[in-house]
């Protein structure tokens, strides 16, 4: 079989390897888009994963991202509509949905942000299957149209971590991570970036580095990442993760990295999920951030019984891929 995966972004383009690596293991073409991103094509070429490059991410205004989107969506037609594949993959790509649907092709989906609605009205009622944590309540996606949800016991970051070998990163002890909030995103309109003022709060507990996901403006004592990175190993080998989102804070969890996560954007089910399991994830205000640095620093724990535990959801996406008339 022939599957189509589009990533968006820069955690799209790892979970779309590890989805490649199993399939074609299997014996099947897969083919990778993705769109000119800070975070995309740079990690492909450190994955050493082959994509097609169509359209690019413009955030800048609401008819910057609708216009981009629609001529995407018309240059990805163009390329499948004489071959289209047999499945698309996504994690929630409008552009992939829109498109495979218009072409018959059935559609499989992961999705871990229900406070994204424009994504989740717009893509989610096209889906065939929905595959996500059973840390999410299903009526969380089904209010936005999804049928046939598939559920497992982990996180997407699993599909990743379960296998990686962190090459080890040269950075004066102790070292903080602090990301930058996707301040871009369509559900993050009106948000502060606050994540800049978290980095100089801490720079007194360690050596902070700060990681962009736009521009990289150097900002005066302060150690801002100005080339790309593999992030998964800078956290996996740091003494304290900070963002307020949860991939990256997620992926240092997972490897027993503490990780601090600011609730920019309200409940996090995922975040919540793995502190009851028992990673290093916890919750905290911008207020509390240094108490809590303090508390958690260089404080990590080995998890990999309790990463043994999960489940990996590239498992069950290729069961509905190769198995599919068994769930029609």
């Amino acid at each position: 079989m022939r599957i189509w995966y589009d990533a968006c972004t820069g955690k799209h383009v790892r979970y779309g390897a590890a989805i490649a690596g199993k399939l074609r293991s299997l014996g099947h073409e897969f083919v990778m888009t993705t769109r000119d991103h800070p975070d995309t094509i740079a990690l492909a070429k450190f994955l050493k994963e082959e994509v097609s490059i169509v359209g690019r991410y413009t955030p800048s205004s609401l008819s910057s991202r609708l216009r981009e989107s629609l001529k995407r969506q018309l240059q990805l037609l163009e390329t499948f509509e004489g071959t289209p594949p047999d499945f698309g993959v996504s994690h929630g790509s409008v552009d992939l949905c829109r498109v495979a649907f218009g072409l018959g092709v059935p559609i499989i989906s992961t999705a871990d942000s229900p406070h994204a609605t424009a994504v989740n009205r717009l893509g989610l009622p096209l889906v065939k299957y929905l595959v996500i944590s059973k840390a999410f309540p299903k009526e969380l996606y089904r209010k936005y149209g999804a049928e046939n949800i598939v559920q497992f016991e982990g996180v997407d970051e699993v599909a990743w971590i379960n296998s990686y070998k962190p090459v080890k990163v040269d950075y004066e002890k102790p070292l903080i991570v602090v990301r930058q909030a996707e301040i871009r995103a369509a559900y993050a309109e009106g948000k502060e970036d606050i994540t800049l003022k978290v980095a100089r709060r801490l720079e007194a507990l360690g050596n902070v580095v700060f990681v962009p996901r736009y521009e990289r403006r150097r900002e005066q004592g302060l150690n801002v990442l100005q080339d790309f990175a593999d992030t998964t190993s800078l956290v996996a080998y740091a003494d304290l993760v900070v963002g307020v989102g949860g991939t990256m804070a997620r992926e240092a969890a997972l490897q027993g990295t503490p990780s601090l996560v600011i609730p920019l954007f309200g409940h996090s089910h995922v975040n919540t999920y793995l502190a009851k399991k028992g990673f290093p994830i916890f919750s905290c205000s911008l207020e509390d951030v240094p108490l809590y640095a303090k508390k958690y620093l260089a404080a990590r724990k080995n998890v990999k019984d309790l990463l043994g535990e999960l489940e990996d959801p590239v498992k069950i996406i290729t069961r509905l891929i190769v198995n599919e008339d068994k769930f029609s």
